[in-house]
């Protein structure tokens, strides 16, 4: 079924409308087969971006022909037949490296043109599709990695998410958005989901109807990061189950014909929201579906999407086990032996987080010490230290053509060297961006810090960090704040410990860092950062 592009004639239509216009991204899909076999140099460079609607981004530097590529993984729920697919792609394409990214997607880099059918027919045969994992389309729907088996869901919501997602899969209604579309829909009460930083999200609530108590949802719209964050709103709206799928299809609907198309960088659904008011956008939500008015929202506590350790199912005689991930990077050979790991003493399941961890579901609670047993879990840890278990980091220079700075493998050294010099009895939530798109969550960390480039002393560019502070979701919700001052690269282990260590000596027992930083001020961590950056050791680097 066509639909009208009501855009199409502003004249004050950005550059990429104007091409969009004149070819769907999803086309490239049609094109793949024939690059494949003529080479990356038949490629037109007009044609380069239009591969981000099939998840496949150009690494850096992009006239070496190299993608990177996201596969989707609804929820994070993949069955062993998956895991394994993933990890032989990974060993026979992309030097065994993977990623797990803060949408519990999977990343694969140093791909080349030649092989991506091999790898989409891998993914298909599997169920599993990188397409819509970039571009301006909706993007993998980040869920509850505990669906079915979590005793704090109000509804399980592994059927709700498939059908959503293969609804708008390859979907030539939705395929041209103003700029991507990230959802959530999870039942956690512990909003696993991060939803407020989400475009739409369904997060759980109840309502008395007709006298009975129902399950379903609240919405949240208007969320989202990069360089000018915005937490999601809620609308006063209630939703069941059953309607979730024609809800998202409403909402994508209102975002397709009345998002923003001038600007790129005011094209995200938050700034209609901003504009319009969430009273504004119900009245319009409600010229497409039914809803009844808004009940109790379950939110409580937020979990920033950490499972560690050995958990109950709400299924008797089974448990979960959540595992570190050190900054979200395996090897194909610790992914393959983790799908063995879960097929021995589970159902072969594995699912990913949002905070870049995994849990092996659906383990007997007489084979758990067994499974602790094995040697994987050297490195993959049960109960990771402080820092590094609580370390977010997006793919960075390495990869990445936006990054301005090098993060995944700086953020690993960084949180191992804290916890060697600093002790701790609570975790301190560290997210390294490498630009201000964003992708490693940096607004929501306890600390986040953000690559940029600045002039030394020999008036040099060299890679530097900003620092920000407070960031938390759910209850009082907020982005954290940007202290004044630039940090070194080669400076940053040495500032971050002496600021952590600050935290541990004034902290009181059971303290959070968020707590920490409302009980203080920020004007007080400005002052210690002052005085550590003043300091001579670093005055005189």
């Amino acid at each position: 079924m066509s639909y009208t592009k009501v855009w199409a004639d502003n004249e004050k239509l950005s550059k990429e409308e104007k091409l969009k216009l004149e070819k769907d991204g999803l086309e490239i899909l049609n094109d793949i087969p024939q690059y494949a076999k003529d080479g990356f140099e038949s490629i037109p460079k007009d044609q380069w971006n239009l591969f981000k609607w099939a998840g496949l981004y150009l690494q850096k530097p992009k006239e070496d022909g190299y993608f990177m590529m996201r596969v989707n993984v609804p929820s994070g729920i993949l069955t062993n037949e998956q895991t394994v697919a993933l990890a032989e792609i990974a060993k026979d394409y992309g030097r065994s490296v993977v990623d797990i990214t803060t949408r519990q997607a999977i990343q694969f880099h140093w791909l080349t043109i030649e092989q991506i059918p091999d790898i989409f027919s891998r993914l298909e045969k599997v169920g599993l599709s990188s397409v819509g994992a970039c571009g301006d389309i909706m993007r993998t729907i980040v869920g509850n990695p505990l669906a079915g088996i979590d005793p704090n869901e109000t509804v399980d919501t592994r059927n709700i998410v498939e059908d959503v997602y293969w609804s708008f899969q390859k979907n030539e209604q939705f395929s041209n958005l103003p700029r991507k579309f990230k959802i959530s829909i999870s039942g956690n009460v512990q909003n696993a989901q991060n939803a407020e930083i989400n475009c739409l999200s369904f997060v759980p609530a109840t309502k008395v109807i007709d006298g009975v108590e129902v399950n379903g949802f609240h919405v949240y719209v208007g969320g989202g990061l990069s360089s000018k964050p915005y937490l999601a709103e809620e609308v006063d709206v209630f939703v069941r189950p059953e309607q979730v799928k024609e809800v998202t299809t409403a909402i994508t609907t209102i975002y397709r014909d009345f998002g923003y198309r001038e600007k790129r960088h005011r094209a995200r659904l938050k700034f209609l929201i901003a504009d319009w008011g969430t009273e504004k956008f119900k009245e319009k939500l409600l010229e497409y579906v039914s809803l009844l008015d808004k009940g109790e929202n379950k939110l409580g506590n937020w979990n920033a999407g950490y499972f560690y350790g050995v958990h109950q199912q709400k299924q008797n005689g089974l448990s979960y086990i959540g595992f570190n991930v050190p900054v979200g990077r395996m090897d194909a050979n610790e992914l393959l032996e983790l799908a063995r790991i879960s097929k021995h003493y589970g159902n072969g399941e594995l699912r990913t987080c949002n905070s870049q961890n995994i849990v092996i579901p659906n383990v007997k609670d007489e084979d758990v010490e067994s499974l602790l047993q094995e040697s994987i879990f050297n490195r993959i840890t049960l109960n990771p230290p402080k820092f590094i278990g609580y370390s977010v980091s997006c793919t960075g220079i390495e990869y990445c053509n936006l990054a301005l700075v090098e993060t995944k493998e700086r953020m690993r050294d960084i949180a191992n060297y804290l916890d060697e010099k600093v002790s701790l009895d609570v975790p301190v939530r560290i997210h390294m961006v490498g630009c201000p798109n964003s992708c490693g969550q940096r607004q929501i960390a306890d600390i986040g810090l953000q690559g940029i480039l600045m002039k030394n002393k020999e008036k040099k560019m060299v890679e530097a960090f900003e620092i920000y502070v407070g960031g938390t979701l759910t209850t009082n919700a907020q982005f954290n704040e940007k202290l004044k001052g630039k940090i070194l690269a080669e400076d940053l282990n040495e500032v971050l410990r002496q600021f952590v260590t600050y935290f541990a000596d004034e902290k009181l027992l059971g303290e959070t860092f968020h707590d920490f930083y409302k009980r203080i001020g920020v004007e007080s961590l400005q002052e210690k950062l002052n005085t550590i950056l003043n300091s001579e050791s670093f005055v005189n680097s």
